[in-house]
């Protein structure tokens, strides 16, 4: 059985330095999307979005494993784009106006194809409330500077900064969505041990 390493594959993209600020271009990516909008931690609509977006990628990975192709490989990190439709109420006080798109980017050779006939063998069995919501997209960030943060996510602010001012000083401006990547899962990791690729895209 082929054995396929996604993060090793795509380092440039999925590993940052927590010293510095790197530059990447992004090329256009296959995700399992799902928007909406509330606190993280406490609306149930996003707790909802990420276990359909968890059960689906694995499913999806159970699926290419055992099928003609019998292909393994580890389901990637969950990530996140960020914003508010008033960039003014995107502040960590209140997170009740935040908008968010939760995703998982999936290997090039999962077709459209396969996500619905995946999906429709894990609405046949677990059936999670969000699975009718999740979305088989390409994105394409283009360029874009990012750095490490380690350490509780109410603590990114000096990263996020660090990252904004490496953007304007280098003559370009802010461009897209707040975008994070969370390499280790929060509920089995403590606080000050996680880490998360804060990434902006420039123009």
């Amino acid at each position: 059985m082929k054995k396929l390493n996604l993060k090793k594959q795509l380092a440039a993209f999925y590993k940052a330095s927590a010293k510095k600020v790197d530059e990447v271009e992004i090329p256009s990516q296959a995700f399992l999307m799902i928007d909406g909008k509330g606190n993280p931690n406490t609306a149930p609509e996003y707790a909802e979005a990420v276990t359909a977006l968890y059960q689906l990628s694995y499913a999806i990975k159970f699926h290419i494993k055992k099928g003609e192709t019998a292909i393994d490989y580890a389901v990637m990190p969950l990530e996140g784009l960020w914003w508010a439709d008033d960039m003014r109420l995107f502040t960590v006080e209140d997170k009740s106006a935040w908008r968010w798109t939760m995703m998982i980017l999936q290997p090039d050779f999962v077709t459209r194809g396969i996500v619905e006939t995946v999906r429709a063998e894990v609405a046949g069995k677990k059936n999670p409330p969000a699975l009718p919501k999740v979305r088989f997209e390409a994105y394409k960030e283009g360029p874009a500077a990012q750095s490490l943060h380690i350490g509780p996510y109410a603590a990114e602010g000096p990263t996020v900064i660090k990252i904004h001012e490496h953007i304007k000083q280098s003559g370009r401006s802010l461009r897209g969505k707040h975008h994070e990547i969370y390499l280790k899962d929060p509920r089995k990791s403590a606080p000050e041990k996680l880490q998360t690729i804060i990434r902006q895209p420039y123009a």
